[in-house]
């Protein structure tokens, strides 16, 4: 009687290691949906309100978002750097179930260039940004 016991003491053990691995996997609304189409804007295609805020931001790191005439603006600006040369990129701008997702880097002057950027640029500091423009949506955007 007690070999029985103790055998179904250790199936029923088992049976809950089992039944406690076990999870419903619900949707938390991070994952990816689709890419985001966007443009990125040249310093002539900026609307103008945008373009006095970002002058005002330049100096230092800024991320923020802006939206106009059905359209909404994701601004990434690096704040103030010694030299010229800098160049942004887009990693990453998609849709999950409960925001927008972007991802940008900055790329410095490469080693072969930096010598000749102080050189030539001595007292010239650049405040590199992107803005990219995409169709309005009512999400929160994610910078990463």
């Amino acid at each position: 009687m007690r070999k029985i016991h103790i055998l179904f003491f250790f199936a029923a053990a088992i049976s809950m290691l089992f039944l406690c691995g076990c999870t419903v996997k619900t949707k938390d609304g991070n994952e990816k949906i689709k890419d985001i189409e966007f443009t990125v804007l040249g310093e002539d295609n900026i609307p103008e309100e945008l373009k006095q805020i970002v002058e005002e931001k330049k100096e230092k790191e800024f991320k923020m978002t802006y939206q106009d005439n059905g359209f909404l603006y994701i601004c990434v600006g690096y704040g103030r750097q010694e030299t010229g040369g800098y160049s942004i990129t887009v990693n990453d701008l998609y849709l999950t179930g409960n925001s927008i997702y972007v991802d940008t880097n900055l790329i410095g002057p490469g080693p072969e260039n930096r010598e000749v950027y102080r050189v030539q640029e001595k007292d010239s500091a650049s405040y590199p940004y992107v803005i990219l423009k995409i169709e309005y949506m009512d999400k929160s955007v994610v910078f990463d």
